[in-house]
């Protein structure tokens, strides 16, 4: 059964303070205003499994309000995911006015590009979201921002860069000495955005592609040869030369610097590990990483607890509360109050551009 929940002022995070352009205090009073919070119970172990997603009642009326359901996705993806429907869709035929989804970390968002005979996951995952009876999402740093183009309804895609920023400049001493490092050529423009914004050098790891596979199964063959049916297969079209792996060559100078390698997602490590290892071969004295989400799957705790990274820093769009306790490294950004400042201007009709203030195209 889901909880009324209004979102917190104070954070139980290490790092709550909020960026200098995002001025407070923000208040949120639902009382005889016209709307109402929900939060879903994804997080919550004390509720079985069976019980949250198999049965959702409304408590209290909802008929021509705006409603707006906190979920943040776990580790169990797919239980939230379905929660969430569930949720939406109870609010639908309780005749909510507005439902808005507040996914700070939108699954599958990876999962956005066409891949041989795979599907474009992130897209069915819209779709369903619609179907369901959502109206508005508010979310965070997506993989891809052409994401924004599955849905058929307004999607307010908010950055965690100007917290994660001011971090850079708060938290971490002599920062100035620093170089924004991006692990992959893919990376760049974020890397970059950030290092223009902190007046700092940029550096790029590039080496390690992965080569292609020859697909011999690749459809030359068919349609299948059938009796009395002519089959052509002298058409011979060009193969793409396979790619080669070239040796690791870090682009810019990191000797005697701070390394920070900058990333939207951080889910497995054995990338941000190996980027590591390659920059303090190349003389970097202390590095961290920082991405948005922090997803930390399977053994990545113990992964970065045992490398040469210094500190992982990461908000808390995901929970992540278990992987703190297994690795020290691991640092949280609070970024509650922009989320409430979203829902507060979206209930009220206000410009959202204000959330935007200073933001690149490329975080």
């Amino acid at each position: 059964m889901p909880r009324r929940m209004l979102l917190p002022h104070k954070s139980v995070f290490s790092y709550s303070r909020p960026p200098k352009w995002l001025n407070g205090p923000f208040t949120m009073n639902s009382a005889g205003s016209g709307y109402r919070v929900f939060s879903a119970n994804s997080t919550a172990a004390c509720i079985e499994l069976a019980k949250k997603i198999t049965e959702v009642q409304i408590q209290e009326s909802v008929r021509g309000q705006d409603v707006f359901i906190i979920q943040t996705i776990p580790r169990d993806v797919n239980t939230a995911v379905m929660e969430l429907l569930i949720m939406t869709y109870a609010l639908k035929t309780s005749c909510a006015k507005n439902i808005i989804g507040v996914i700070p970390y939108f699954p599958y968002s990876k999962q956005c590009k066409m891949r041989k005979r795979g599907s474009i996951v992130c897209k069915l995952l819209a779709s369903m979201l619609s179907n369901a009876g959502l109206t508005h999402i508010i979310t965070m740093d997506l993989h891809q921002k052409e994401i924004q183009g599955f849905f058929d309804f307004p999607v307010d895609n908010l950055r965690g860069s100007p917290f994660l920023l001011q971090y850079i400049q708060e938290e971490i001493p002599d920062y100035r000495n620093a170089v924004i490092v991006a692990k992959s050529p893919d990376a760049a423009k974020r890397a970059q955005s950030y290092a223009e914004r902190l007046r700092l050098g940029l550096a790029v790891i590039h080496g390690e592609a992965q080569c292609a596979e020859l697909d011999m199964a690749d459809g030359r063959h068919s349609p299948p040869t059938v009796k009395n049916a002519t089959v052509h297969l002298g058409l011979e079209i060009p193969l793409m030369i396979a790619k080669e792996k070239p040796p690791i060559s870090v682009v810019g100078d990191v000797g005697g610097r701070i390394a920070i390698i900058v990333d939207d997602i951080i889910d497995e490590v054995e990338s941000f590990v190996a980027a590591a290892e390659i920059l303090k071969e190349r003389g970097a004295y202390k590095i961290y990483v920082m991405a948005t989400h922090g997803i930390l799957s399977a053994d990545a705790p113990n992964l970065i607890e045992d490398s040469s990274i210094f500190e992982v820093v990461v908000t808390n769009t995901v929970p992540h509360e278990v992987q703190k306790l297994q690795c020290a490294k691991i640092k949280t950004v609070d970024i509650s109050l922009i989320l409430s400042e979203a829902i507060r201007r979206i209930h009220n009709g206000e410009s959202m551009s204000y959330l935007f203030r200073n933001i690149a195209m490329d975080d």
